[in-house]
């Protein structure tokens, strides 16, 4: 049977690509718009890797470093159902195991990883 909701958090970086260049961390984007994509997924990957390692939580790296406004709740979004998120983000989280983390997930807002909570 296929989930109606689930509920993640994600630690998003923006980048000059992204769509609102700017966050509650960097009001007038001046960091987003130096950072190249490239850039914003080897951070990922870095912080990636800790959380798998046990290095890092999710939470504590999504708290500092997530561009979203849900870093103040960890990186928590809550729950949401099907066309509520950008498709490629709705798709990556969807095909997670509850507790898996994502790879980078690619959307306008910029990358991504993605930690199904439940």
């Amino acid at each position: 049977m296929m989930a109606e909701k689930v509920r993640a958090s994600h630690l998003l970086i923006k980048h000059q690509g992204s769509r609102r260049p700017a966050s509650w961390k960097d009001p007038d984007g001046r960091r987003i718009k130096s950072t190249t994509k490239e850039q914003a997924i080897a951070q990922l990957k870095t912080m990636r890797e800790e959380i798998l390692s046990g290095r890092a939580q999710f939470e504590d790296l999504a708290s500092r470093y997530s561009d979203c406004s849900s870093a103040k709740r960890g990186g928590d979004l809550g729950s949401f159902g099907r066309g509520q998120m950008q498709k490629p983000f709705e798709e990556a989280t969807f095909a997670l195991q509850v507790g898996e983390i994502s790879d980078i997930v690619d959307t306008d807002s910029g990358v991504h990883i993605i930690l199904r909570t439940s």
